[in-house]
């Protein structure tokens, strides 16, 4: 079975510049696209980010655009989402996903989209 793990959360400053990682096992890594997204207390999962299985092809939204990177190492089944410039809005968990279908999901901002969800790390950003 698909398991995500995520690391590299912690408290941060603003206008701090954290990076996380996200380890992925139960199959083919290189075969599949992956996301991130997060949630703040009291708000919907937002998505933040994904990218398709070869890393040719990337998806923000305009929140995190130009502020955020994803990438991914196939040879390490790990994809991480670069921050830059974090805000205190930034401050939720975050989580990383993938799909059970080896293609980016039609609506890739949707959550319910993705079917494979890790444990999540919290990112707090202090002003």
């Amino acid at each position: 079975q698909v398991q995500l793990i995520e690391s590299g959360g912690g408290l941060v400053q603003a206008g701090g510049s954290p990076r996380l990682s996200c380890a992925a096992s139960g199959r083919t890594f290189s075969s599949f696209p992956m996301g991130w997204f997060r949630q703040a207390p009291g708000k919907e999962r937002e998505f933040v980010a994904a990218i398709s299985a070869n890393g040719a092809s990337t998806y923000y939204p305009d929140s995190v655009k130009g502020r955020f990177t994803i990438s991914r190492d196939n040879s390490k089944n790990t994809v991480y989402l670069q921050m830059n410039r974090l805000n205190p809005e930034d401050t939720a968990v975050y989580y990383c996903a993938a799909p059970s279908k080896a293609y980016i999901p039609p609506i890739v901002s949707r959550a319910s989209s993705w079917d494979y969800w890790g444990q999540g790390t919290q990112v707090t950003v202090s002003s």
